[in-house]
């Protein structure tokens, strides 16, 4: 198992990332797991996370935090020389996280990172992210992040090999099926409803839905994705500005998931417990500037949540247990 005694710097891997992106191929995810001991909090950077998302200033880490710690080590693995798909174009789809008990700014963190249980997806293929953090020994915090690859599986790609084809050469479609202007139209980026059940995790936050009038109107600026790049590290291109979001096929450009789920939560308050867990879906692209619907309804196991475009389609939806 590597073990790093510092994060890797995100910059470099980045450049590698688009240098080596065209040449990546592969049937299988690595099963290199990343190591790094003794991480101290920066008070400072929390600080500025606290008010990038919304979270009052605490001893208390946010539920979210510590996937800012472990980020680098996730794309370091994603950069590895065995890993199969290119960093650039991958999709955050879905993200669990489970915590024990609060972890506080005074305690010294252990993280591990791997990657696991690459399985088909209606759209491609999908796999997760799994970090466990420890203090004093204990795991008392479990993320996975799960991550679409667009494209054919290999299984899919055989399937469409064998699919009758019309007089355009387009596959043809078979009776009963929908034509294309039935189809849903999805925005560049956006996840379907379905997850693979191999993954282990709780049913799909798609599956909780929330009712009732919305619990907050937001306005979400127009810098969001550049401030919570500043202090998360993750300065993909189609967060930070309008024209290198449009060279990967979105109008402007779109906030973090993991901006937008944070900001949920922060909602949230003192309402939620010590240990407890929570899922979203990322669905719609958030794009920058926007201003969205926050909504939250109590439900016998704990909270559903979601953040909803003004023209009502969902850009995340959530579960607190």
């Amino acid at each position: 198992m590597p073990e790093l005694s510092t994060a890797p710097k995100l910059s470099a891997l980045y450049l590698k990332a688009v240098a080596t992106g065209p040449t990546r191929r592969g049937d299988g995810l690595p099963d290199t797991e990343y190591l790094r001991r003794d991480i101290e909090i920066d008070r400072d950077q929390l600080a500025e996370y606290n008010r990038a998302c919304g979270f009052g200033l605490r001893d208390e880490l946010p539920i979210t935090y510590p996937h800012v710690l472990s980020f680098p080590l996730s794309v370091r693995l994603m950069t590895d020389p065995g890993f199969p798909f290119p960093l650039v174009g991958l999709v955050h789809v879905a993200n669990t996280i489970r915590q024990e008990r609060p972890l506080l700014v005074t305690d010294v963190l252990t993280q591990r990172v791997r990657v696991a249980d690459l399985r088909p997806h209606p759209k491609g293929r999908q796999f997760d992210v799994v970090t466990e953090t420890s203090a004093g020994g204990e795991v008392v915090w479990r993320e996975v992040s799960t991550y679409l690859r667009r494209g054919s599986a290999p299984e899919q790609a055989e399937r469409d090999e064998a699919q009758p084809r019309d007089a355009a050469g387009a596959p043809a479609r078979q009776p009963g099926e929908a034509t294309p202007e039935h189809d849903e139209a999805r925005q560049p980026g956006e996840a379907t409803p379905e997850r693979g059940e191999a993954s282990g995790q709780p049913a799909a936050a798609s599956e909780l839905g929330t009712t009732g009038e919305p619990t907050a109107t937001w306005r979400v600026p127009g810098d969001t994705g550049r401030r919570y790049a500043a202090v998360s590290g993750d300065r993909n291109p189609i967060h930070l500005h309008p024209l290198t979001a449009k060279a990967f096929g979105f109008p402007r450009a779109i906030a973090h998931g993991m901006w937008s789920k944070a900001r949920c939560l922060a909602a949230f308050a003192e309402r939620l417990p010590d240990a407890y867990s929570v899922d979203v879906e990322f669905r719609k692209p958030l794009l920058l500037p926007s201003t969205v619907d926050f909504t939250m309804s109590r439900q016998d196991t704990g909270w559903n949540f979601a953040l909803h475009a003004r023209s009502g389609k969902p850009h995340l939806l959530g579960e607190v247990r």
